[in-house]
């Protein structure tokens, strides 16, 4: 018996989309895209995708890892979504478990006395820098307290992209404006906070 053409193609078609289907869903490793990250200049292991996680952490919890440049945030079911992070400098960095105290949208920004010890040229914004895409914090902050305490390090958004996946902040973890967004919609106030 002979085919057309056409039903070979529909045919084809479908066994194809039938294999990718069962391909995708036995996948650990799922890439989230959006449009703003296609664009940036990001290394593509720093991409946020949902990855197997077996932390031992509850559903809910945000497991940043400082050393893999990582941040998790646990969705339960062995599972989690992984953005990629940029972390302090050598040294600057909050470690152990703290909780988040306070969330903003284009949140506003004044250098610490320390921050400005270390860089004299961040003196010109002692006075605090009002949000936009102008700041350093980006498009959202989520603001970590300890005993009730502002720590002064902040989960936040940044306007250098290409920073992803390195140690060069003041102590606070950055993620693309984009992922900020994305976890900020996630995270309620009083979110457990893991920093190892």
């Amino acid at each position: 018996m002979k085919m057309d053409k056409k039903h070979v193609t529909r045919r084809m078609l479908v066994l194809g989309s039938l294999a990718l289907l069962a391909t995708g869903c036995s996948s650990i490793v799922r890439p989230i895209e959006s449009p703003i990250a296609s664009r940036t200049r990001i290394d593509p292991r720093y991409r946020r995708q949902e990855v197997a996680y077996d932390g031992g952490e509850a559903p809910g919890t945000i497991v940043v890892n400082t050393e893999e440049r990582y941040l998790y945030y646990v969705e339960g079911g062995g599972m989690a979504i992984r953005y990629g992070i940029g972390v302090g400098e050598e040294g600057r960095t909050l470690k152990g478990r703290a909780r988040i105290g306070r969330k903003a949208e284009w949140p506003s920004w004044t250098p610490t006395e320390n921050m400005m010890q270390r860089k004299p040229h961040l003196r010109q914004y002692a006075g605090g820098v009002s949000g936009g895409l102008h700041n350093p914090l980006g498009a959202s902050a989520l603001y970590l307290y300890r005993g009730g305490e502002d720590t002064m390090f902040r989960l936040h958004g940044t306007n250098e992209p290409w920073t992803i996946g390195q140690a060069v902040s003041s102590g606070c973890i950055r993620l693309t404006n984009d992922d900020i967004v994305d976890l900020y919609s996630r995270t309620p106030v009083g979110t457990t906070v893991l920093i190892i």
